[in-house]
């Protein structure tokens, strides 16, 4: 008893002794220290606080889409939308607010469209023309005629029949009833599966979940070039496509008709699946259908061909030369306003970078936002930028066997990469662009340095649900172009919500799928991140480039050992000093 008594005794007043030299000490600082990855703690009380509490991240968002409205590229819409950014970026106090351009081609914008069946009975049907479709001469009225080809070869059959008809391309597939609800968020079962590394696999897998090879996917833009061929040696009046998705939502792109010198082409129209349905099983019994369309639409160039990347800063103080760069792309197509898909991304970035000045922060690397246009027709402008800031491969030829494919989509070729001393210079670029959802965690693009660096920064929001940090790779957006050029470049990781069953590319991305509460988890994080990757002594750690990648810098073939690790070079420097 003695002992344990004594032992009582010596433990209170070593407690003692702390909570006397806690109250007479400093405090502890908490801002990241050199080598010391944890995150500055209340910086982060700052942030959730202004994000929650002041947010403006939804009126953001309704200004993008409720008054600017959908912004394809190259449109007067697009235009208004980098105007309104920069101006708005630069009245939160950020530095050096301006537009970069690039060529690009023609914009347009639909006017009207109405669809309606006048026989073998009278009904309003749902459909929307793609981006860059021409006018129809008014109104036009006839019977339908069905075009089943699904090969080059199969076209030839109906040479000479289409001409000033109504045609309708395909066949009807099945609709299920839907199984599944439309919103979905990820369960830790699942964010568990995507924690885990997927190994890489050839083969594609498209928004109906089917899986196909890079064969297949050239053949298919093989079809759709001769396709396009064949429908303007024809001169159908109109052509009707399915939509992918049902219960009304019309999911539709565009043609390649805004490339300079591309012809105009026929008017094409994406229908509801329902309608679609209707009419091809009566033109399956025979039965005459006939329509009454008319398409008002008009081209239009803005800028003469060119379109523009909204971009601005907040400075750096001890390594302002340095970047930490974040973005989400402007551009969006045209049947609804492009709300999920990005403008979500935009006021997130926007927001972040309205909060970090907002509280007036003083970063050590300068925080970049860009919001990037002409993102759908294959990442051009965060490409375009980064060709002119930080590098770019040679061009060659493509493999036959890919011509068909977009470049963006090709099998990656060994050609020489040619790097700006900008690109040295890039920390890390954050991007959000798969919806509303709140984000649940971040893909690396297999860089395995950066894992215990973000496990350390997300934790302060383990109870927003942001928990899940993946070696995995994700692609289709525009951080693509940063890691391209050899900088990390990182998506977060975000729930699906209605993303691919319903507002993806369709007439239902409005303002009104926007989720409120994720959005301001999402714009609280990455302001966190912005300012943790801005504020670490060191960049951040990059990949190396493969070993048979050629590097080129000032016009010179650099060796092998330019390709490490920034960080890990200069811990070799420091040793070897």
């Amino acid at each position: 008893m003695a002992k344990q008594s004594y032992l009582k005794m010596m433990m209170r007043t070593t407690v003692a002794a702390l909570l006397i030299a806690a109250m007479v000490a400093p405090a502890p600082l908490l801002a990241a220290t050199p080598n010391d990855n944890q995150p500055d703690l209340q910086m982060a009380t700052r942030i959730r606080e202004e994000g929650f509490h002041h947010s403006k991240v939804m009126e953001i968002e309704s200004e993008l889409t409720d008054r600017l409205g959908p912004r394809l590229s190259g449109s007067s819409n697009l235009k208004k939308a980098n105007e309104w950014t920069r101006d708005t970026l630069s009245s939160y106090g950020l530095l050096n607010a301006h537009l970069e351009g690039y060529d690009f081609g023609r914009g347009w914008a639909l006017d009207s469209v109405s669809v309606r069946m006048t026989a073998p009975n009278v009904a309003q049907l749902v459909a929307l023309p793609k981006a860059w479709t021409p006018s129809t001469p008014g109104t036009i009225k006839g019977e339908v005629v069905q075009m089943k080809a699904t090969t080059v070869e199969e076209l030839d059959a109906y040479k000479g029949k289409l001409a000033g008809k109504i045609v309708l391309l395909g066949t009807m597939r099945d609709i299920a009833p839907q199984s599944e609800a439309l919103l979905k968020r990820y369960d830790e079962a699942k964010l568990k599966d995507i924690e885990n590394y997927d190994v890489p696999n050839p083969a594609f897998r498209d928004p109906t979940g089917r899986v196909f090879t890079r064969e297949d996917l050239a053949k298919r833009f093989q079809f759709q070039r001769a396709m396009d061929k064949f429908l303007n040696d024809e001169k159908p009046a109109v052509t009707i496509e399915a939509s992918r998705g049902q219960s009304g939502v019309v999911f539709v792109q565009g043609t390649q008709a805004y490339r300079p010198g591309a012809p105009d082409g026929v008017p094409q129209l994406v229908m509801a699946v329902e309608n679609y349905g209707r009419i091809y099983r009566l033109l399956e019994r025979k039965l005459p259908v006939e329509l009454e369309i008319n398409v008002q639409s008009h081209f239009e160039s803005p800028d003469a061909g060119k379109i523009f990347n909204t971009v601005a800063e907040i400075p750096g103080t001890d390594k302002k030369d340095e970047l930490v760069m974040v973005g989400g792309h402007l551009d969006s197509w045209h049947a609804g306003t492009g709300a999920t898909d990005n403008a979500a991304g935009c006021a997130v970035a926007m927001e972040a970078v309205r909060i970090l000045q907002r509280l007036g922060v003083k970063p050590r690397r300068t925080i970049r936002i860009a919001l990037w246009s002409g993102e759908e027709e294959g990442l051009l402008g965060s490409r375009a930028y980064a060709a002119e800031h930080f590098g770019k491969r040679e061009e060659g030829k493509p493999n036959p066997a890919e011509a068909a494919i977009p470049s963006y989509m090709r099998e990656p070729q060994n050609l020489p990469l040619h790097l700006l001393p900008e690109q040295t210079k890039v920390s890390a670029y954050f991007n959000v662009d798969n919806g509303t959802g709140k984000l649940r965690g971040i893909y690396t693009q297999e860089n395995s340095a950066v894992v215990p660096i973000f496990a350390a920064w997300g934790a302060p929001f383990k109870d927003l649900g942001f928990t899940t940090i993946t070696n995995r790779n994700t692609g289709g957006t525009d951080h693509l172009s940063f890691d391209a050029v050899g900088i990390p470049g990182f998506q977060f990781i975000q729930d699906p919500v209605e993303y691919e069953s319903l507002t993806h590319h369709s007439n239902m991305d409005v303002y009104e799928r926007i989720q409120r509460e994720d959005m301001m988890q999402a714009a609280v994080i990455e302001a966190a991140f912005l300012y943790d990757a801005a504020m670490r002594d060191e960049m951040m750690p990059r990949k190396a480039f493969p070993v048979d990648t050629k590097i080129v810098k000032d016009g010179e073939t650099a060796p092998p050992a330019d390709q490490k690790v920034p960080e890990k070079k200069a811990k070799d420097k420091k040793a070897k000093d």
